[in-house]
C-alpha cells in the first residue's frame, strides 16, 4: 500500500512541474536551505533565472498532496519521500534543479547528499539567511499574501530556530537582505564550469 502511495504522490508531483528543462550531460543539484522568511525563494527564482533549472519548493509539493497541510511529522515524511524520489528522477533524467525547502538538520541534508554521491551529481549547498528584523517584516508583510505558499510566521520561526544545524560540507552562504548577485555568479560560473568538463 505505501508504495503504491509513494507512486502516485511522485507522479502527482511530476505532473504539477509542467516544461522540464532540457536534459543534459552532467545535471546540476542545487540544495537552498533556511528558516521560514529568509528569502530562499527569491534566491532560487532568481538563480533558475540564469541556469536551465527546475524548481522543488517543498511549500508548493506539499499543498499539491495535502490540502490542507497539516505540518506534521507523518505528513512532512510522506512528502519527502516523494521529493527525495522525485529528485533521483529528474537527476538520472539529466535534468538540473533546485529544491527549496528548509534543510535546517544536517540528518535531513544526508538524504540529499547521499541521492547526489550515489549519482555521481554535483550538489551545491546554499545557506538562506536574513537578520531577524528582516526576516519577521517580511513575515508579517506575507500574511494574507494569496501569493505566498508558505503559512510560516514569526512563531514559526521563532520555534524552528532552535533546529538549525551547521551545514558539514563545502557551502555558499548568502544574506538576502542584501546584495545577492555575488553569490548567484559564483554559482552560475561554477554549473557552466561543470557543463564544460566531460
Amino acid at each position: 500500500m505505501e508504495h503504491t502511495q509513494l507512486t502516485a504522490d511522485v507522479e502527482r508531483l511530476t505532473e504539477s512541474l509542467g516544461q522540464l528543462p532540457d536534459p543534459v550531460a552532467k545535471p546540476i543539484f542545487v540544495a537552498v536551505s533556511g528558516l521560514p522568511g529568509a528569502g530562499k525563494s527569491y534566491f532560487c527564482s532568481k538563480l533558475a533565472e540564469r541556469l536551465p533549472v527546475v524548481v522543488l519548493e517543498s511549500d508548493t509539493l506539499r499543498k499539491l498532496l495535502f490540502s490542507p497541510p497539516s505540518y506534521s511529522s507523518e505528513e512532512s515524511h510522506r512528502l519527502f519521500r516523494a521529493v527525495h524520489l522525485l529528485i533521483e528522477r529528474l537527476l538520472k533524467k539529466g535534468v538540473s534543479l533546485i529544491l527549496d525547502a528548509t534543510n535546517l538538520s544536517e540528518r535531513h541534508r544526508e538524504y540529499l547528499y547521499n541521492i547526489a554521491d550515489r549519482l555521481g551529481v554535483k550538489l551545491i549547498l546554499v545557506r538562506v539567511e536574513a537578520p531577524p528584523q528582516v526576516v519577521r517584516q517580511r513575515l508579517e508583510n506575507r500574511r494574507g499574501n494569496s501569493e505566498s505558499n508558505s503559512d510560516a510566521d514569526w512563531a514559526t520561526y521563532q520555534r524552528m530556530r532552535s533546529s538549525v544545524e551547521k551545514i558539514r560540507r563545502r557551502h555558499y552562504v548568502v544574506d538576502t537582505s542584501r546584495d545577492i548577485t555575488p553569490v548567484l555568479d559564483k554559482i552560475v560560473k561554477e554549473a557552466r564550469h561543470l557543463a564544460l568538463t566531460v
